[in-house]
Formats: structure tokens, sequence, C-alpha cells
């Protein structure tokens, strides 16, 4: 019964760490977050340079849905290649301004961000990512103020940046990139390109109808035949949310069963003890107890046993991860509603298995239950 109860409250409880953990991992790519990109101008149509989502586009978006958004940013990208560690190695180039820390969660390591002078006067500014700054530098702060060349001019390192989450390289962000001014880095690009265009809404109410005036907008400023992808962080986290579902579904399944046998093993013990003390019901029934005192007295007994093992229970079942939140940084959240649902399941375990043992006690025959050896 130990065993059972405390397995519900465990159960619960890695069930809510590991769903807030998955939410927490997919909400820090970026809160609330649209991006958008060309996926194609379409099956019989050649892509051309202006199908492509521009500055202006992101600017638009900013004019037309300033009440609804926090920012909006775009992102181009590029490679160079650098000397590091004395050879020359290719390295990302991301092009963006002052709001794609915002959006995207980027987490400044040391030194500062861009900023909105920056990226009017097109300055020969950067970042490095940590691990780009690592291996050119030996540290991120010794990365702080020192010169680099790209495209054949010198850029000064202004900080270095990491991503609040890590995406390994699944967003625009890979180990080894530099950031600077999206003005700066259309000198170097041929085409304008913003892939993608991040926009940050104010609440998650609204990322559904601003996804779709983000679409309207960027489709109405091209040629019919282009092709838009709008996409949402919510098809990712409801996801999550299920798979977390179905994992408590069957973590509960499998508590359930725990306690199925411990109910078992309740019957199974007041069973025997019913065995072995029928003479005492004999005798009790002899001076005039009724059928319904024995039941009452054996039932209450069985749920005596469940409910200090469900006690017991409980208590282990809290103090597992509260041990663990009390000696590690890793916040375990613990369900009051487990801890009363499993208090409840041992007060019914003990109820359900006891009826047989308690009522097989209250009908024994008191002239056989004396006689009994």
């Amino acid at each position: 019964m130990v065993i059972g109860t405390a397995s519900v409250i465990l159960v619960v409880t890695i069930s809510l760490t590991s769903r807030d953990y998955i939410l927490q991992q997919v909400e820090g790519i970026g809160s609330n977050i649209i991006f958008a990109y060309l996926v194609s101008a379409g099956p019989s149509t050649p892509t051309a340079d202006a199908d492509y989502i521009k500055m202006a586009d992101v600017e638009a978006i900013r004019r037309e849905l300033q009440p609804e958004i926090v920012a909006a940013t775009g992102v181009m990208a590029n490679f160079d290649h650098i000397l590091i560690a004395g050879k020359e190695q290719d390295v990302k180039v991301i092009g963006t301004d002052d709001a794609y820390a915002a959006v995207r969660n980027i987490v400044i390591s040391s030194g500062r961000f861009l900023d909105a002078t920056d990226v009017a006067s097109r300055g020969k500014v950067a970042l490095l990512t940590d691990q780009l700054a690592q291996r050119m530098f030996g540290s991120s702060r010794a990365a702080d103020n020192q010169v680099i060349r790209l495209f054949g001019l010198q850029f000064t390192v202004v900080g270095t940046f990491h991503e609040k989450v890590e995406t390994f390289g699944q967003s625009e962000v890979e180990r080894d990139t530099i950031l600077i001014p999206i003005t700066a880095l259309r000198n170097f690009t041929p085409v304008e390109r913003i892939d993608p265009l991040y926009v940050q809404v104010r609440s998650p109410e609204q990322v559904d109808r601003t996804a779709a005036r983000v679409q309207q907008i960027v489709a109405g400023r091209h040629r019919p035949g282009a092709n838009y992808r709008v996409d949402t962080l919510t098809a990712i986290l409801n996801a999550a949310k299920n798979i977390s579902l179905i994992l408590s579904l069957v973590l509960i399944l499998v508590s359930a069963i725990t306690l199925v046998i411990s109910g078992i093993g309740i019957m199974n013990i007041m069973l025997v003890t019913v065995t072995e003390r029928t003479r005492e019901i004999g005798v009790r029934l002899a001076v005039g107890a009724s059928a319904r005192e024995i039941l009452l007295q054996f039932l209450t007994e069985a749920m005596m046993v469940s409910l200090t093992g469900g006690i017991i229970g409980i208590l282990v079942g809290v103090a597992i991860p509260w041990s663990v939140s009390l000696f590690t940084d890793i916040r375990i959240p613990i369900s009051p509603v487990a801890v009363v649902v499993a208090f409840g399941v041992s007060c019914m375990v003990g109820l359900v298995f006891g009826i047989l043992p308690a009522n097989r006690a209250a009908h024994l025959n008191p002239t056989e239950a004396l006689r009994y050896e």
C-alpha cells in the first residue's frame, strides 16, 4: 500500500515535471512566436528576387500590426571564412536588428547586443556565439572589443551570446555564428532575402489571428504566384501537451495496477485474519454481537491497514521530490490534487478489498466458530 500510494504521487509529479520541462523548452525558443518564410513561387513558376520577404515587409508588419505585436524582426544569412586557431574556417554570418534578442530569447553572455544606432548607421559591430568566442579568444569576456575580419572589412566584437534554449543547430543560430546589423550584411549579399521573418505577439490568444494577418500582409505585398508559409509554436506546444498527457495516463495505469495488487494483498491478509480469529468471532456472536458489528469491525481494520499504508505512502511520495528540490536547483512541483487523490484511493482500496473478509466474518455460524480449533 505504501508503494502503491507513493507511486501515484510520484507518477503525477513526474508527469507535471516533464510537461513543464517540455513546455519550457518549447516556449524558450520565443514567447508567442510567429515565423514566416517563402516556400516557393509555384510549381511551374521560377522564384524571382521580388518573391523573397524583404525588410520592407518587416516594416509593413510593424506598422499595420503595432497594437497586436511586441516586435517584428527579420533574419538574413550569409557565410564567410575567418581565422580560427590558425586555420581559415567557414562561419555563418546572420544579419538582424535590435529586436532579435527579445523575440528569440537571446541571452547576452558578455558585452551588449545590437542597438538601433548600429542598425541605422550600418555599424561594423558583431556578436559571437559563446562557442565561437571560446575557440577564437579563449572565453566570452576575452572576445569583447576584439577586431575580426568579415567580408574584407574590420568588425568590432561588442558582445557574445547564446540561445536561452539549446536548439542544436535546428534554428538559424549554429555553433559558429556571428551576428551583425542586417543593414551591414545587406552590402555583402546579392539578394535581399529575409528567412525567416519573426513576429512576437502580445498574448497567446492573439497568435492564430495575428498569424493569419501576417500571411495576408506578406502575400499581399508580393505577386500571386509566390507561396509563403506562416507557422507558430502553438502546434508544437499542443503536441507536447498531448505527449505529456499520454505519458501521464500510462504511468497512472501502472500505479493503478500497483494499488490493485496492494488491495488484493490486504484482502488476503484479512481473510487469513478471519480464519485465525474464528473462535474470537464465535465468542462475540455468542455474547450478542450482531453480524453488522462484526462486519464493521473487520471493515474498519481493513481500512486502517489501507489508510496507514496510504499515509506513509503519501509522506514518501512527497518527501522524495521535496528532497530533490532541496538539494538541487531543479524545481519539482508537487500536486495537492495528487495527494488528495492518493488518500481517497487508499480509503477506497481498504473499503473495496475489505468487504469480502468482513462479510465472511459476519456470516460465520456461532456454534461452528466456537468449536473451531
